[in-house]
């Protein structure tokens, strides 16, 4: 249960990482980019690494596991916990973190045939 919900977690940090500001569209385009060029997965596990490293992950499962002795194994559901960590665990990513993976993705926009500079514009942390 614990992996499916850091599993997802990670993900989900890594999507929010690309700005709410960008047009769906530009958003789609890079996401289907980093897919078909395998960097979609190199950065999902580039971030996994990370947030081991950083302590992230071990924080995170301190915090579920004191949810869970809180409120009683009994009476949590994996969909409770995964909604109550899931902003936690997005404010606990270290800006540094943060920096590192979007300098990759800008990297690797701007190495895009297609790279529009307005691109970079609209990623952010």
């Amino acid at each position: 249960c614990f992996f499916f919900f850091k599993q997802k977690t990670a993900y989900e940090m890594q999507r929010g990482l690309v700005g709410s500001e960008m047009c769906i569209r530009d958003r789609q385009l890079i996401e289907e980019k980093l897919e078909k060029t395998g960097k979609k997965k190199e950065y999902e596990e580039f971030l996994k690494k990370r947030l081991i490293e950083c302590g992230w992950k071990d924080e995170m499962k301190k915090q579920c596991m004191e949810i869970i002795k809180t409120k009683g194994i009994e009476k949590i559901k994996l969909e409770d916990l995964t909604e109550e960590m899931m902003p936690k665990g997005k404010a606990m990513v270290p800006e540094t973190v943060k920096n590192e993976l979007l300098q990759k993705i800008q990297d690797f926009i701007e190495q895009d045939p297609d790279y529009k500079p307005q691109y970079l514009s609209l990623i952010h942390i």
